[in-house]
């Protein structure tokens, strides 16, 4: 099942076009070791208006012990959750791996064989695709933002890939925009020189396509989880930065956009409009967060035509995670808490 979300904003070629001057490199495009003749031809922001993407989520996570490291909640959501909710108008969502549940429909496939790294995974994630732009974005990336994901499809149109590349200069393959056709002609490239996809390294797939980057200087975007000390300062870092939005009274503005992903809906919330009906009906809100969540899974009710009960049960569930993780945190000082070190996913 594909996920085909509404037309994009108006001011999308805009947003793209800024993102682009912003945060890509004003160096020309690296060429690949062996390219094919049309490479050098890009399209406009408009050409690549619509994208898919594909999230390999089959490795073994042997640094976590073996759990299934994407289902991870953090913030009251799983990792591969948070990385849907930054690229939600993509057309097609494809995840590679074992099949688990998700907040938005996806395409859930297997690469061959299971667990054969991620060139297989993106060859097995690339059938399931259409749009001539395909993010490719690993599964664990807790803090990956819609923004950055329209800096990378943005700088798509100066090469056949689109790199982020981290605070140390690294670059990140596996978040990253691709140009489809060139994708995949690399990807037969590295099949026919080496015989198959399995096993083989991210580096043997970059010397086909041409390169530009796009800059992630604060190493936030970039940051991904490999070990439970990285588990661990994600969720540490997000409840320091809900205690600190608390305090200036905005924390509505995080649980609706995650009550929105956990009930499936998109829609714009005018949080002070509502407030200000919720007061005048109710003299007096002690609680804010319970009439807009209210309003969320009525709305959600009428728009998928299902129970009541059972999405207020999902959004309980969702209100339930957000406290047992506070809870966990609640010792934990921004001071003591664990920083978020940037991490690099080499291209080996």
């Amino acid at each position: 099942m594909t996920d085909q979300q509404p037309a994009h904003d108006r001011g999308r070629r805009a947003a793209y076009a800024a993102d682009a001057a912003d945060a890509a490199d004003d160096a020309p495009p690296v060429p690949p070791a062996s390219a094919p003749a049309d490479s050098a031809t890009y399209g406009t922001y408009d050409t690549y208006d619509t994208y898919d993407v594909v999230i390999p989520a089959g490795g073994a996570a042997r640094r976590l012990g073996g759990v299934d490291k994407p289902g991870l909640s953090v913030g009251g959501r799983s990792l591969l959750d948070r990385v849907l909710d930054a690229c939600a108008d993509a057309g097609t969502a494809v995840v590679v791996g074992p099949p688990r549940p998700t907040a938005r429909p996806v395409v859930q496939t297997r690469e061959e064989p299971p667990g054969g790294g991620p060139l297989a995974a993106l060859e097995a994630g690339l059938r399931h695709t259409t749009a001539p732009v395909v993010l490719v974005l690993s599964a664990d990336l807790p803090f990956l933002t819609a923004a950055t994901v329209r800096a990378l499809r943005a700088a798509a149109a100066k090469a056949d890939a689109a790199l982020l590349r981290d605070a140390e200069g690294k670059d990140q393959p596996l978040v990253a925009a691709y140009r489809a056709e060139p994708l995949r002609r690399a990807l037969a490239a590295v099949r026919a020189e080496r015989g198959a996809l399995a096993g083989q390294p991210l580096r043997a797939l970059l010397a086909h396509l041409s390169t530009c980057r796009v800059a992630d200087p604060t190493a936030t975007a970039s940051f991904d989880c490999d070990t439970w000390e990285d588990i661990e300062a994600a969720r540490a870092r997000i409840s320091a930065a809900r205690a600190r939005i608390r305090e200036h009274g905005t924390v509505l503005d995080e649980w609706i956009t995650a009550a929105k992903a956990e009930l499936g809906i998109e829609l714009d919330v005018d949080t002070a409009a509502l407030l200000d009906l919720a007061r005048d009906a109710a003299h007096g809100v002690a609680r804010p967060a319970a009439p807009l969540t209210t309003f969320l899974v009525g709305y959600a009710a009428a728009q998928q035509g299902r129970d009541v009960s059972v999405l207020a049960e999902k959004a309980a569930a969702l209100a339930n995670r957000w406290a047992a993780e506070a809870a966990e945190n609640a010792d934990a000082t921004p001071e003591a808490a664990p920083e978020a070190r940037p991490k690099a996913k080499p291209a080996e």
